[in-house]
């Protein structure tokens, strides 16, 4: 965990130490994205459209049934506390989606975190459990509970052919071009919001004219105490799984450093929300144990004579399984492409069609894989495997958190237009090392060490860093090398002491004697690896996230202006030395207006 192998390096060692290499490597920093040729992806996405994509993937038509089953059978008339829980432990894991999608903004998503962070067999993993968990969900999402399965009696099997055509119409909208499917995404979300918006306004108008009479319980407002209150929460959480899909457009966002955090943020809020508030309006009209488990909302306003108001509903739950499927379909093209550019799949899956700037080819095969599925197969026997990919891949990114920010790999992100200057002068001067004064010095090509610092310089290295940041601790000094592996074994057995937590506190039918045992040693593992972590210093490029970006076209005169001048006084120098002089030369606040992003 504290050093790094170029996924470009082979296996040059024999035997089972190079499997091991293999499998642990982690890839160049966008590497593959970089020099892979051919079309690139549209970038075309602005906040707008990533709160749509996330919205519309978040709120399915699940949540007009599950706010019936939870209240009836978990949380009662604290439902409202349940999602408000569910919804910051959400939140804990979309603040890490969007360090690493502002840092890394790149297609892939978790996939894409977990092999610059982890390792290559991790990354292999995290990839297939996404695409499973996006066409389980795109199967959900295709199908019309309305409509009745057709029974064949010859084969004696039972099929879906609305839930396949509709798989396919909204395949065939995908591959026409991100801007069109996204703004498709935005106005069947814009519907959904608007069905739940009836409801919550609606419903607190028979609320108070009724007097919420599902409030007035002898119960009280926690009938099944905290833990069936907490119970509901965990219930729950899996209503707001969809805000990752905003991650894996990061490549088609057009300014990703400020969108993507933005997008991801204000989606989550937009869905906590209104789930929230509908679950204030449908429990207080009518008494937890009284709901209809699959109807709850259209019957809670039938019991109060607002018949015609299902229709509403029905129309908005509609909505919300085909912004559901729209959000499961979106990935997946995208995460198969990332795999395919970092040579894990057949570079059929990388192609960029040239006219509508998307992987036509993995859509496509993506949208047939669907639709076989969605025609044949019962979805509900696969509930619960969403619910593996999810956890898996939110985990591997609250790891690869750490790991960036402790032991991160040995470049950062660097954008596409300075790539091939930044490659031509490190052939130039990568290899120049001397001694001066005594000292160390060597080139510095573009280092997560210090984003400060010049791109391509002599950079006087450091053998001392200090340890402990508070005066009780006193100044300890060790050498980067150790300050990395000692942050690489901490995060190693934090992440241990997370688990032997969670197992522990869930799995009650060990004995009294071992569950307390492995809830204190998974507690003080924990604990321990939180003081540590918090004693060493970070890694410095945390500050600086994702691409440099390309000069926006407001400033490009302006930037001209700057490479005129830095070619007159540098005329022996490539343009990656002249830009990094300049950048010195200006004032920071200057620089933050000519970088997009």
């Amino acid at each position: 965990m504290g050093f790094l192998v170029d996924s470009q390096e082979g296996g040059g060692t024999g035997g089972s130490w190079g499997c091991v290499r293999t499998l642990i490597r982690r890839k160049q920093v966008d590497s593959a994205r970089v020099k892979s040729g051919g079309h690139q992806l549209a970038k075309a996405l602005s906040v707008a459209h990533l709160i749509a994509i996330g919205v519309g993937s978040t709120i399915g038509a699940g949540v007009y049934i599950l706010v019936g089953t939870v209240a009836r059978e978990h949380s009662g008339p604290a439902l409202a506390i349940s999602f408000l829980i569910a919804g910051i432990a959400a939140a804990l894991s979309a603040f890490c989606y969007a360090e690493l999608a502002s840092r890394c903004p790149s297609a892939g998503s978790a996939y894409h975190y977990s092999y610059i962070c982890i390792g290559e067999a991790v990354a292999w993993l995290v990839g297939w459990a996404l695409i499973l968990e996006y066409t389980i969900g795109a199967l959900f999402g295709g199908s019309l509970p309305a409509l009745a399965r057709q029974h064949i009696p010859g084969l004696d099997i039972v099929v879906d052919p609305c839930a396949a055509i509709l798989v396919f119409i909204v395949t065939g909208l995908l591959s026409v071009g991100i801007k069109e499917s996204t703004r498709a995404q935005v106005v069947v979300t814009t519907a959904n919001v608007f069905a739940m918006i009836f409801v919550i306004t609606a419903g607190s108008y028979l609320g108070f004219k009724t007097g919420w009479v599902g409030y007035e319980l002898p119960t009280g407002y926690f009938p099944f105490g905290v833990d069936g209150m907490l119970a509901g929460s965990a219930t729950v959480f899996f209503a707001y799984i969809g805000f990752d899909s905003v991650a894996s457009t990061a490549e088609e966002v057009k300014n990703p450093q400020r969108d993507l955090p933005l997008g991801i943020g204000a989606s989550l809020f937009i869905c906590c929300a209104l789930y929230m508030m509908v679950s204030v309006v449908i429990v207080g009209l009518v008494p937890y144990y009284a709901m209809d488990p699959d109807t709850p909302i259209s019957s809670a306003f039938a019991s109060h004579g607002m018949q015609w108001a299902a229709y509403i509903i029905t129309a908005g739950a509609i909505t919300a399984l085909c912004s559901t499927l729209l959000g499961s379909l979106l990935p997946q093209p995208r995460i198969l492409m990332a795999m395919a550019r970092d040579g894990l799949l057949p570079p059929f899956f990388s192609e960029v069609n040239k006219k509508t700037q998307v992987p036509l080819k993995s859509t496509v095969v993506t949208g047939i894989g669907s639709a076989i599925l969605a025609f044949f197969m019962d979805v509900s026997q696969l509930a619960g495997m969403v619910s593996v990919g999810t956890l898996l891949a939110f985990t591997m990114v609250a790891i690869s958190v750490l790991i960036l920010r402790y032991v991160p790999p040995d470049e950062v992100p660097l954008p596409s237009s300075l790539q091939e200057s930044i490659d031509s002068v490190s052939l130039r001067y990568g290899g120049i090392t001397q001694e001066k004064n005594g000292e160390v010095s060597k080139v510095n090509v573009g280092t997560s060490k210090d984003s400060a610092k010049p791109l391509l310089g002599e950079e006087v290295v450091s053998t001392e860093y200090q340890l402990a940041k508070y005066p009780f601790l006193g100044n300890y000094e060790i050498s980067e090398e150790n300050r990395r592996k000692i942050a690489g074994w901490t995060i190693m057995f934090t992440c241990f002491g997370v688990f032997l937590l969670t197992y522990a506190a869930s799995n009650l039918e060990l004995p009294r004697f071992l569950r307390f045992t492995l809830c204190g040693v998974g507690g003080t593992l924990l604990l321990s690896g939180f003081v540590v972590l918090t004693c060493i210093d970070q890694d410095d490029a945390r500050h600086s996230f994702g691409h440099a970006g390309d000069i926006h076209p407001k400033y490009r005169r302006k930037w001209d202006k700057f490479k005129t001048l830095g070619r007159i006084l540098y005329p022996e120098i490539g343009e990656v030395v002249m830009q990094r002089d300049i950048r010195h030369a200006l004032d920071p606040m200057l620089i933050q207006v000519l970088k997009q992003g």
